[in-house]
């Protein structure tokens, strides 16, 4: 809790209507930061058929591991990255960070927000300056606010983002995934906890740690031609 990651920010998913769909800080930068964000963003907006990103390692391949992490959650619902490759195209996404940029550090000192502030108070500004910016601010090109454009887009049909599916993976898909070995008596250990399974001791499964900080155990991987198989969960019904 020593200090914050850079501001995490979505560029509009319409490009006539410069609607910022999210907009969070994060202690860090990395794969549950991302999958709460994805999140969030496509539970309020609905999902894309495409990510519009930089060329920020996370996305690009310098890390491997956290770009098919977060890649093979995005896959799963037929979202895929678009990579800014040239400065003009960078310059797009980099000039909506800029402005948060700009605008965070005076309005933290002016109420008091420090690296120590709970992050969650923190983020209750941010989402309020969001809005604020959707739905009262005059965009310069648009001659009108964000949020109108917005409006009028869909009123048109031109919105082409999907309603997040109805289907029994979404909660899974949106967590950690680790897999672990079923222990004696049906028991899976993990950190300082046990969760019980009636599963066979010694086959492998997979523990889910979701974004509220509960836990599943899945016999297998999030599969689309396959119905998940709940060995044991605490998560809030």
């Amino acid at each position: 809790m020593q200090c914050w990651s850079s501001v995490m920010q979505a560029p509009p998913p319409l490009g006539s209507s410069r609607l910022q769909v999210g907009c969070a800080i994060y202690r860090r930068e990395n794969v549950p930061a991302y999958l709460h964000f994805f999140h969030d963003a496509f539970m309020e907006y609905g999902l894309p058929l495409e990510v519009y990103v930089d060329q920020a390692g996370i996305f690009t391949g310098n890390r491997e591991d956290s770009v098919t992490r977060i890649g093979q959650r995005l896959k799963f619902y037929d979202v895929s990255f678009v990579v800014a490759n040239t400065p003009e195209a960078k310059g797009k996404v980099e000039r909506i960070h800029q402005v948060w940029q700009d605008r965070l550090p005076p309005y933290f000192a002016l109420n008091g927000l420090t690296p120590s502030s709970d992050l969650e108070d923190v983020n209750h500004h941010i989402h309020a300056l969001r809005e604020h910016r959707n739905r009262r601010e005059r965009h310069r090109e648009l001659g009108m606010t964000p949020q109108t454009a917005w409006d009028e887009a869909t009123a048109q049909g031109r919105n082409k983002l999907r309603p997040v599916p109805k289907e029994p993976w979404w909660n899974y898909v949106w967590s950690l995934w680790q897999s672990v070995t079923i222990a004696v008596g049906g028991r899976v250990h993990f950190g300082q906890d046990t969760f019980p399974t009636q599963a066979i001791p010694g086959t492998r499964a997979v523990l889910c740690e979701h974004l509220d900080g509960s836990v599943s155990i899945l016999k297998e991987r999030p599969d689309k031609q396959k119905l998940p198989v709940v060995l044991f969960t605490n998560r809030p019904r």
